[in-house]
């Protein structure tokens, strides 16, 4: 637990000598956490509607992509995940990704720019994904057990 709140201080100093215990909403130290989290998420969530197009489609295609790897023990839970395995992860999804655009529709010739542009827009796009599982699963907190 961490120091006591100046509140808490101030209460305690005025009843040390009465012996009264202290009241159960000052023995969490943050009791509106909760609350602010769920305001952290709904602005968050209204952020990502605001994608450029783009964006947006490949953020479902990644979030599909990546149902399959939403499971107990996943990788995406490590505390530390391996930095060349999201590497690989970006790179076969950022495949996966070409081969449905491929099939959608015959783009004009790719720049080398625009494919970087893509990879890197890809790669943030999966970070996010996996750092939104993590959160909503509860499974970024300390103590969490993947095994």
């Amino acid at each position: 637990m961490g120091a006591p709140s100046r509140e808490e201080e101030v209460w305690r100093r005025r009843n040390r000598k009465s012996g009264m215990a202290l009241p159960f909403y000052m023995t969490y130290p943050m009791p509106m956490f909760w609350e602010e989290e769920d305001t952290a998420s709904r602005d968050l969530d209204y952020l990502v509607q605001l994608y450029p197009e783009r964006a947006k489609k490949y953020r479902e295609k990644i979030s599909r992509m990546l149902d399959g790897m939403d499971y107990r023990g996943s990788m995406i839970y490590d505390e530390y995940p391996d930095r060349l395995a999201l590497f690989r992860l970006a790179e076969s999804i950022q495949a996966r990704i070409r081969q449905e655009e491929e099939q959608e529709e015959s783009e004009a010739e790719t720049s080398a720019a625009d494919l970087k542009d893509r990879q890197t827009l890809i790669q943030i796009l999966i970070y996010y994904e996996i750092f939104r599982r993590r959160r909503r699963n509860g499974r970024s907190w300390p103590g969490w057990n993947p095994g």
